[in-house]
């Protein structure tokens, strides 16, 4: 039986959809996470220089989107067609898209500046890739409320999970989506999950 262990900062953060899985597939696992300051002497032990990473059986896995995709197919959260995963994989890099509209606001330290950003963010940009992903959930999910195949995958515990993030810049962004209100409503009502986000430390981010 194999083994995991997935280390990175006290937050949900990059890791937090790769602990949905494990959750999601009641797969035990090491969830090893450290504060800021110890930083400094954690960072040579990995691969690449950043967090997270996965360990599987002593195998060192860099890069949060290959350590969840990894985990999603090796516990049947992939999409179980060629086809599936790939429409997975649309919806993944879409929400990825959002992601890097938002990561500005993540990288700027001068609040005055933040401030800004955000009402950029919120005013013009978020709309626009809420709407692509409900698109896309309407498109690919046979008229059920997970976004590809009627049935639970990595993407939709990707979209809650930022989903939880977008809600710290704006609580009623999924107002005018209500196909993504049910997504995210469908993941919650997940036994597994549900208890997992019930118990899972609370942090900002």
């Amino acid at each position: 039986m194999s083994t995991y262990k997935l280390t990175y900062f006290n937050g949900r953060g990059l890791a937090e959809t790769s602990r949905l899985i494990f959750a999601a597939a009641g797969q035990k696992f090491e969830d090893v996470r450290f504060e800021r300051e110890q930083w400094p002497a954690i960072k040579p032990t990995t691969p690449l220089g950043q967090v997270p990473v996965l360990e599987v059986d002593g195998v060192k896995i860099p890069q949060s989107t290959a350590i969840a995709r990894f985990l999603a197919k090796r516990f049947n959260l992939a999409g179980k067609t060629d086809v599936e995963q790939a429409q997975v994989d649309v919806v993944v890099d879409t929400i990825q898209d959002l992601f890097h509209a938002f990561l500005p606001i993540i990288r700027e330290q001068d609040e005055t500046k933040k401030k800004e950003l955000i009402a950029k963010f919120v005013g013009e940009d978020l709309e626009k890739h809420l709407k692509n992903l409900e698109t896309l959930g309407k498109l690919y999910s046979n008229g059920g409320q997970f976004f590809v195949g009627n049935s639970l995958t990595w993407a939709d515990l990707m979209c809650h999970e930022f989903g939880q993030k977008l809600f710290t810049y704006d609580a009623n962004c999924l107002n005018n989506f209500p196909w993504l209100q049910a997504n995210r409503a469908a993941v919650e009502q997940q036994p597994k999950i549900s208890e997992y986000l019930k118990n899972r430390p609370k942090t900002e981010f």
